[in-house]
């Protein structure tokens, strides 16, 4: 064992202690974050605004503080994105993480001093969790690889300006810089396809052995390594045993990329987001990621089918239900409050509080009134994987309301590397998956009013196709899993 590896379990088990700490008392440790972020932010010009000096409790908040979402709290972003002091949070952020909009274009999500090192903690803790889990810490020997943005950055009113994942480059630690790649040149590559030209061509002959980056563009790197150098990845990099991925759920591309690497690697599964880093798998045997509930976020959650009433109720930590869809607010030392990111998961286990992301309150389907969500449908297709010699590659979903003849339906646009040898058997498999899933969905089916989904092939590189003329191909970008209307599929459709 060397000398990095065995420092690497002791500083694993001093965190394990440290996090074991506040998971143990999970309401209180929620409540001293809230009560430090009213105490921090009371004198800034959203505490004034909101009245923060007479909150003391959570139910006081919430009647103060309504949940908005990015264009709900422009107002006040505005006035910092133009060097504006103590609007939201105390001072000016040190970094505005740029991200893409719909409605509202570019985003900017501040970063502060006391939110960005939670960032990186989030990011160390979530390997040190799983060496002190396995024991397994050899791995920190060889080279690793984490597939981001360009670290390069603009200047905005004095604030740093960027993507989060090139902002996070700059906070690498000096014990890992002689390890990581790619180079910082190669790095700051923007146009994503030249970059993985590049990366091939830096790692093809390093020992690798973590990889790190959204499945998948994870997935492209590993098809051009493989086409680069005639073996699959697990062969030419023979110490790889860890991948590490995070913003959409891997099983849908797990069979692909056994395939492609040819052996199993374990992996860890994190949930990071401009505004800020939420949860980590802990437990290579537990469903779920741990919520981080000491990082500097307060943490509120409306029930799905309560979201768009006038007034839903906010729960709070210790009054969380397993198996139930929630919408994630989150208040924090960035200045965020009672904000909506979109994201909406379920509790798997509580005390510690795992969670799962099972999809985006605004990427749903509810043509008919059956609300299906991105979960659902990741979960119906792996059902119906199970057991097959089928891979795919990516996959979207989307009504079709107006077929040229018969009834409505769920049409599934599957961009399949290995295809299945009946393609109507296959999408009876995944409808009757997805009956099971939802019984709104199963209602709809059984009173013909939906007919059983219809599976639509789309090309070799159809997916990649779209996201590059949306100017999102590469980096922290996500394909959406369901869309309420067609805007996705009819680009797929014109191919």
């Amino acid at each position: 064992m060397s000398v990095k590896s065995f420092a690497a379990k002791i500083f694993a088990h001093y965190i394990h202690r440290k996090t074991q700490k506040w998971l143990q008392n999970p309401v209180a440790t929620q409540q001293k974050v809230f009560e430090d972020l009213i105490a921090s932010a009371q004198h800034t010009q959203f505490g004034r605004d909101h009245h923060f000096s007479n909150i003391k409790t959570v139910e006081k908040f919430a009647q103060q503080v309504p949940v908005r979402d990015y264009e709900a709290l422009r107002p006040y972003i505005d006035r910092v994105v133009k060097g504006e002091e103590n609007v939201l949070w105390n001072g000016k952020p040190l970094y505005f993480a740029k991200t893409s909009g719909t409605t509202s274009g570019a985003k900017y999500i501040p970063l502060t001093k006391e939110s960005m090192p939670f960032h990186i903690e989030a990011a160390r803790n979530a390997i040190l969790s799983y060496i002190h889990e396995t024991g397994k810490a050899d791995f920190v020997n060889g080279k690793m690889i984490f597939l981001q943005g360009s670290p390069l950055l603009e200047d905005k009113h004095g604030i740093k300006l960027g993507r989060l994942s090139g902002i996070v480059a700059h906070f690498v630690p000096s014990y890992l810089q002689k390890n990581r790649l790619p180079s910082w040149k190669t790095n700051c590559i923007e146009d994503w396809e030249t970059k993985v030209d590049a990366i091939v061509n830096e790692t093809i002959d390093e020992d690798m052995a973590v990889i790190s980056g959204i499945p998948s563009w994870v997935q492209m790197y590993f098809e051009k390594l493989q086409q680069k150098a005639y073996k699959p990845v697990g062969t030419l990099f023979k110490n790889f045993t860890l991948f590490i991925y995070g913003g959409v759920n891997f099983e849908p591309y797990r069979a692909k990329f056994e395939n492609l690497i040819g052996r199993k690697v374990d992996a860890i599964e994190l949930f990071p987001a401009s505004e800020g880093f939420f949860a980590y798998q802990d437990s290579q045997s537990e469903k779920g990621m741990l919520l981080l509930l000491n990082s500097g976020i307060f943490y509120e959650f409306i029930k799905v089918e309560d979201y768009f009433n006038e007034q839903p109720k906010r729960y709070t930590i210790g009054e969380v239900e397993l198996g139930v869809n929630y919408v994630l607010i989150i208040s924090t030392n960035a200045g965020l409050w009672a904000y909506n990111i979109g994201d909406t998961i379920q509790f798997t286990h509580l005390k510690p509080h795992r969670v799962i992301v099972s999809g985006r309150i605004k990427h749903f389907i509810s043509a008919f009134g059956e609300h299906v969500i991105g979960k659902e449908v990741e979960y119906a297709l792996n059902e119906a994987l199970e057991g097959t010699s089928i891979q795919i590659n990516e996959f979207t979903v989307a009504p079709q309301i107006a077929p040229d003849q018969g009834m409505p339906y769920h049409e599934w646009f599957i961009e399949f590397e290995t295809l299945p040898e009946d393609l109507d058997s296959f999408a009876l498999r995944i409808d009757s998956a997805m009956r099971k899933q939802n019984v709104y969905y199963d209602d709809l089916i059984a009173g013909n009013v939906l007919r059983t989904l219809i599976i639509t092939k789309v090309a070799k590189n159809g997916f990649h196709e779209y996201m590059k003329s949306i100017g999102k191909l590469g980096g922290q970008n996500k394909l959406p899993r369901l869309s309420n209307d067609r805007k996705l599929v009819d680009f797929l459709k014109r191919e």
